[in-house]
């Protein structure tokens, strides 16, 4: 009897319950089934195939013999016919066939199927000779494995090496996401394995002894550097401590964990942080506008990038003889026979025998030795004029873990009497007290910094439009913004900077004055939607330390060369007036320009089109032009050159005729 208000439960859905238990008690009761619904179907099919049939038997008997031969061939049971211990028999015959196919079919597919599970973990290993080895997952991969490649595509005539990658996540992901960032060229060419790099069983799967070079890129988290290290420790077990493995490369944002990771990756092993290098880059562009754009195009494979070039025309000559001793290639600097990098020497340094060029170049193939002093005009030279040592006024917006390097930086090059106004959202312990030493603790600056620049901070609500807007920007010659750092707020640090961007944008339209902003971004997909005047930088760390890494890969030698032109001291990179080198208003050839650029102990490299800011894809810059090429030279146009960037008058009083005597001694190898 059916409880009150208990519905009726229909037939149909009582039948399907018992069937549903039915087969779920065991597999035999499911084959059961089965074979009950196949005779179901095939029998009465057959029969109406048979007795509809104009060539049947007509006796009853042969009829249905009829209907068990189709009926057996379709089951695949055997066509025999006779009595029926002939017919059983047959049957049995087939049943017998049925399961060993059937069984033979399961286990090709369960081995194939375990097998194509097993390389889709990628846990496969990679037996490769002269690859390049990337561990680890950060914003920074698609950047390296994309230089990678692009190095690759350029050396002509050399069989491409893939570069295999190593990651604690899944392959299929991984694959899908460098598609997606990298195109094309990561298909085929790029081998992707899951495991964490950190444990030497794993590593091992990469082949990492017989790689061309090892590189290891920090996640980003908070113990992404602890990370780091212990991959480099796995690096060493799985190598061994006496072996001759392969260079190692590897990025840390802490300087604190700089020195263990040097230990741990050995003397064949150099270690950046990111930190440092983009607190630099960022210290570096507010008084040179443009730089980001030209370190971007020398640091990438698509274009000329340093190389190392043969110096053996030049070999015994003073190096102010190279200078102009090639038509293709820039000569910034000596690679000596000891092992010494020398930028930008002085013009009369001799070039020992052994020694090679440092060259910005298409590839390291395509220098050639080439006269060019006959390309050199006198007549259109300009008379060298000392250069300015204003003071500076700067206005830094935000605050993130690199905030202190940065002002440090500034500190260091900044000239004399200096002024830089921090605003922050909120108030930073210990700010007024920051300065970056070996372990980044807070400390008192010192007196001759101090003099140099002087900060002052105070805290305002720039969350909030009208806060910007009030800003008188007018007196400040460049603007710096800073984003938050990950993780530290529910948005991401890209988007309080885009919104910081949007109101200078505002007071630039109200107030009719371009505002040079420097600003750090942390996704370079952010970077055309970043509303900034031509005249700005952008620096998107990321990609940053990313680029480097691909170019110290792909040259070792090169370190040496990057520490020192993002240091505070010695050679870097600066852009300057065209007018220092060249009349204005005349036509001149690049050769000209070199030439005028040695005289003042300078590397020529490149220049940068004032008509061009806006309007061409790399905003006016062109790195290493042909000694021959022939332009009018604008007031506002600019020269890249690799120069010594003298701040001013010291704060201790001296005058900046020695600081120029210690620097160039510095220069002398």
């Amino acid at each position: 009897m059916e409880r009150e208000g208990q519905r009726p439960v229909p037939l149909p859905g009582r039948l399907r319950y018992r069937f549903d238990r039915t087969l779920a008690r065991s597999t035999a009761r499911l084959m059961g089934w089965l074979v009950v619904c196949c005779l179901a179907v095939v029998i009465p099919v057959s029969a109406l195939l048979v007795w509809t049939d104009p060539a049947a038997p007509r006796s009853l008997v042969e009829r249905l013999e009829a209907v068990w031969r189709t009926s057996a061939q379709t089951l695949r049971l055997g066509e025999a016919s006779g009595t029926p211990l002939r017919m059983a028999l047959s049957a049995v015959l087939g049943l017998v066939a049925l399961l060993c196919v059937s069984t033979l079919v399961g286990v090709i597919t369960t081995g194939l199927e375990k097998r194509l599970t097993e390389l889709s973990r990628g846990r496969s290993t990679v037996l490769e000779q002269g690859h390049a080895v990337v561990l680890g997952w950060s914003d920074q991969v698609f950047t390296v494995v994309a230089e990678l490649l692009a190095a690759q595509n350029a050396r002509s005539g050399r069989r491409p090496q893939p570069v295999v990658l190593l990651a604690d996540r899944d392959k299929t992901e991984m694959e899908r996401a460098l598609a997606i960032h990298v195109g094309a060229a990561a298909r085929g060419r790029v081998i992707c394995r899951s495991g964490p790099a950190s444990d030497p069983a794993v590593l091992a799967l990469v082949s990492p002894q017989t790689a061309r070079t090892v590189l290891v890129l920090p996640s980003g988290e908070a113990t992404g550097d602890a990370e780091v290290l212990r991959i480099l420790l796995a690096l060493r077990t799985v190598l061994g401590e006496d072996a001759q493995g392969p260079p190692v490369l590897a990025a840390v944002s802490d300087d604190r964990f700089r020195a263990p990771a040097r230990l741990a990756a050995g003397r064949h092993g150099t270690v950046l942080e990111s930190d440092t290098v983009t607190a630099r880059l960022i210290a570096h562009c507010v008084g040179r506008p443009g730089l980001s754009l030209v370190l971007r195009d020398l640091l990438d494979f698509a274009g000329d990038e340093f190389h190392l070039a043969g110096a053996g025309a030049f070999e015994g000559r003073p190096f102010g003889a190279a200078l102009l001793g090639h038509a293709n290639a820039c000569v910034v600097g000596l690679f000596t026979a000891d092992g010494r990098t020398v930028l930008n020497p002085a013009p009369e340094t001799v070039v020992e025998p052994g020694s090679r060029l440092i060259v910005v170049a298409r590839d390291e193939d395509s220098t050639r030795s080439e006269d060019c002093r006959r390309l050199v005009d006198p007549s259109a030279r300009a008379v060298a004029v000392a250069p300015a040592a204003d003071a500076a006024r700067l206005l830094l917006l935000g605050w993130n873990r690199r905030a202190p390097l940065v002002i440090a930086q500034l500190r260091d090059t900044a000239r004399s009497g200096s002024v830089l106004d921090v605003v922050t959202e909120g108030a930073v312990p210990g700010a007024e007290r920051t300065v970056p030493g070996p372990s980044r603790e807070a400390g008192p600056p010192d007196t001759a910094d101090a003099a140099r620049l002087e900060v002052r901070f105070r805290s305002a609500a720039l969350s909030r439009p009208e806060t910007l807007l009030g800003l008188d920007l007018a007196p400040y010659d460049a603007v710096m913004v800073l984003g938050p750092d990950a993780g530290s707020g529910p948005d991401r640090p890209d988007d309080w900077t885009l919104v910081t961007l949007l109101g200078l944008r505002l007071v630039e339209q109200r107030t009719g004055r371009d505002v040079r902003v420097v600003t750090e971004l942390t996704d370079d997909r952010n970077r055309p939607l970043a509303p900034l005047n031509p005249g700005s930088d952008v620096i998107v760390s990321g990609e940053l330390t990313g680029l480097l890494m691909a170019q110290i890969a792909q040259n070792p030698h090169l370190a040496a060369v990057f520490e020192e032109l993002f240091s505070a001291e010695g050679n870097t990179i600066c852009l300057r007036p065209a007018g220092d080198y060249v009349r204005v208003g005349t036509t001149a050839t690049f050769a000209t320009v070199i030439a005028a650029a040695r005289d003042r102990g300078e590397c020529a490299i490149g220049y940068r089109r004032r008509d061009q800011w806006a309007l061409s894809p790399a905003h006016g810059v062109c790195l290493n032009p042909h000694k021959g090429e022939r332009r009018e030279w604008g007031a506002e146009d600019q020269v890249v050159v690799v120069a010594v960037e003298f701040t001013g008058a010291p704060a201790d009083g001296s005058d900046l005729g020695a600081q120029e005597e210690r620097v160039g001694r510095q220069r002398t190898p």
